[in-house]
């Protein structure tokens, strides 16, 4: 059985998960209207990925004998100041997506919840992942100085992910 403690912890991370894919759905599209699909479609393919993580969430506090309780998602930002500022974006989030999964497990540790910590171990690796990814990206983009060519470059290459 789940805490309460846990269950509310989770429930609203269930919300951030769910948030995280509508930001890369609102970046998804920025990125469709610069006619950059390939970085669209890795944005796409973030929102899918975001959307798994929640629902990973939601099956373990029902498995655990929890109530699932969705929140209201904040509205994202719909307009970036250019790809570079949209990748900063990107790993400024994740780095915050961390620190709440590093309070989940947190929590877990406080409550001895061992099926809790065995979850979110998962979680913590995966955002090892993430924050690498957007660094990566990150600078790749810096490196292309804003040069047109170098960009349609970089981006031409994205669009084999999720494939």
């Amino acid at each position: 059985m789940i805490s309460q403690t846990m269950q509310d912890a989770i429930n609203a991370q269930i919300k951030n998960e769910f948030y995280s894919a509508y930001l890369y759905l609102s970046m998804s599209a920025y990125f469709e209207s610069l006619n950059m699909p390939g970085s669209a479609k890795w944005m796409r393919t973030q929102f899918g990925e975001e959307q798994t993580h929640a629902l990973k969430m939601f099956d373990f506090i029902n498995d655990r004998g929890g109530r699932v309780m969705l929140q209201a998602i904040d509205l994202p930002p719909s307009t970036f100041a250019s790809p570079v500022a949209v990748w900063e974006m990107v790993l400024e989030h994740e780095r915050k997506v961390t620190g709440l999964i590093y309070q989940l497990y947190a929590q877990a540790v406080k409550e001895n919840d061992y099926a809790a910590q065995t979850f979110l171990a998962w979680f913590i690796n995966e955002q090892v992942e993430e924050e690498k990814n957007a660094s990566l990206m990150l600078e790749r983009f810096k490196q292309a100085g804003g040069n047109a060519g170098t960009l349609l470059l970089f981006d031409g290459h994205f669009t084999k992910r999720g494939e």
